[in-house]
């Protein structure tokens, strides 16, 4: 179980991948919204593409090379745990922000790119969402460990496939 679970944290990592404009490829998009945990005013609100498969989130932002402004990568696990992500083959460096089930913040990174030949390390996190977007955005939007993200409801569920299990 635990060679299994390592699989598929070095598979989600792989995700963190690098690539052009998110909203320019395929998968399913839609748009998240980070509020305050204390008084729920709107902090920003970003335009994500969905990975909620298992080969969505191997993939994830792999074969971009940026992030607009406003953009993302929503990743949806099949359940709450801790996970794993590392910035193979990035060409820039994102935030990472990993979201508890029932929305709460609970870890921010600023993942940079790793110099040339030396590896990633892995940005752990707890919760069943990992939002990537464009670097220092939480610190430029004010978003904390603590705030809340909104995700629409038929995006809040994984595909589960046989890699999960």
């Amino acid at each position: 179980m635990r060679n299994r679970s390592l699989l598929a944290v070095l598979v989600v990592l792989v995700a963190v991948g690098a690539g052009a404009y998110v909203l320019l490829d395929d998968t399913e998009q839609t748009t998240v919204t980070f509020v305050d945990g204390e008084n729920g005013t709107e902090l920003a609100t970003v335009s994500v593409n969905v990975s909620d498969t298992w080969d969505e989130r191997y993939t994830g932002l792999s074969d971009h090379e940026s992030l607009g402004p406003d953009e993302g990568m929503l990743f949806v696990h099949p359940r709450e745990a801790t996970h794993g992500y590392v910035m193979w083959d990035m060409a820039f460096p994102i935030d990472m922000v990993f979201v508890a089930e029932n929305g709460t913040i609970t870890t921010i990174h600023h993942a940079e790119v790793p110099p040339t030949g030396e590896e990633s390390p892995t940005y752990e996190g707890y919760g069943k969402y990992v939002v990537e977007i464009p670097y220092e955005y939480t610190t430029e939007h004010g978003i904390e460990v603590g705030d809340r993200v909104v995700i629409p409801e038929e995006n809040r569920t994984a595909a589960t496939t046989e890699a999960d299990a």
